[in-house]
């Protein structure tokens, strides 16, 4: 299987499959001399991993982090760092009885047809058990941000959508978003969302969720007006997320809903500096960052393996009905947070790389 790497300068290539003995990431591009440990990777680590709360799989792994290469003394050493995570609560028997069913809104049919062999257990390599490794991978690319831009850089994610139920963006605090298990950044909504999910998930169902990125402290200039746009690279990365199928940046796809005048991010001079009136654009104007808060989001359909029977056909191409029984995320958009947030800084840190070799 082809393109597992991603990235042009800082890129990573992830490999292993759901319930194989692990999977992991190589890094490379990575400058030198940057400071990290597993400690710090595993912070991120922590933000996905599965069987936390009620409202996830219950799927218990710790997605403990071991760097094998590319880090001596603490620091970084400009080489390619290997990480390995090993999978320790494999079920593959869950699977057992569907290993010759294509479970409809999965990736099983295309995958079959594609490649003439299909992993069964979990879904191998199109699980989204690989998302752990971007995970990884966008814990190191933070670092280095946040090391090469300072601390004024900061990216954060939050839940705003939850199947039919919104919250209210004006309520928008980070500090909330860590307090409860949906990553809400609306304290009020909370309660609201769990009674919604529960129910959810007692009917054996599934909904979908809309997952909002906000990177502040970005310098002006990344990105390129053509075939490398920021915003461009920043759409295929959160494509490239399982389950994603839609991704805006800033007002995105409302903004055919306004006027020229209302769509406008007007631009002053204050006190020496260039301030933007608001952000329509999210941060980037003709592929290239203005310096304001890079905002992006991706909407995330609702979880394929469900409990109610559905339609579908076998690898003999018989009409038959499948029921998808085991661990399974009521609403997987709410472990995308993490992975969203991850796969947002290895394209900045990209391009960040990419500006200073042209333009430094």
């Amino acid at each position: 299987m082809s393109f597992n790497t991603f990235g042009k300068i800082f890129r990573f290539t992830t490999w292993g499959e759901s319930h194989g003995p692990a999977i992991g990431c190589v890094i490379d591009g990575c400058p030198p001399n940057i400071p990290i440990s597993e400690i710090d990777i595993q912070k991120d680590m922590d933000k996905r991993r599965p069987g936390q709360s009620k409202f996830t799989t219950q799927r218990k792994e710790s997605d403990k982090v071991t760097i094998l290469s590319g880090v001596f003394e603490g620091k970084t050493t400009g080489t390619p760092i290997s990480i390995i995570i090993y999978n320790e609560d494999k079920k593959s028997r869950d699977y057992e009885s569907i290993k010759n069913k294509f479970r409809p809104g999965h990736a099983d049919y295309t995958y079959f047809k594609k490649y003439g062999i299909r992993d069964f257990r979990g879904g191998g390599r199109q699980s989204a058990r690989e998302t752990a490794c971007r995970v990884a991978a966008g814990a190191v690319a933070k670092i280095v941000l946040k090391k090469t831009i300072g601390k004024k850089f900061n990216i954060v994610g939050a839940v705003t959508q939850l199947g039919l139920m919104s919250c209210d963006k004006l309520n928008w605090k980070n500090s909330e978003i860590r307090k409860n298990p949906f990553f809400c950044p609306d304290k009020k909504s909370v309660k609201l969302w769990e009674k919604y999910l529960l129910a959810v998930r007692k009917a054996g169902s599934s909904c979908g969720a809309v997952i909002e990125l906000r990177a502040s402290g970005i310098p002006v200039g990344l990105g390129a007006p053509i075939y490398s746009k920021l915003d461009t690279d920043i759409a295929a990365a959160l494509m490239s997320i399982n389950a994603v199928k839609g991704v805006n940046i800033g007002t995105g796809m409302n903004a055919a809903f306004l006027s020229g005048e209302e769509n406008s991010d007007e631009i002053r001079k204050s006190s020496g500096k260039i301030k933007f009136k608001t952000n329509h654009a999210g941060g980037i104007l003709g592929g290239i960052s203005s310096g304001q808060d890079i905002v992006a989001s991706f909407a995330v359909k609702p979880t394929s393996s469900i409990l109610t029977s559905r339609e579908t056909i076998n690898k003999k191409g018989k009409n038959t009905k499948i029921s998808v029984k085991g661990r399974h995320d009521p609403c997987v958009g709410i472990r995308a947070v993490p992975i969203g947030e991850a796969m947002i800084s290895c394209v900045i840190l990209d391009h960040l790389l990419m500006h200073r070799a042209q333009c430094s």
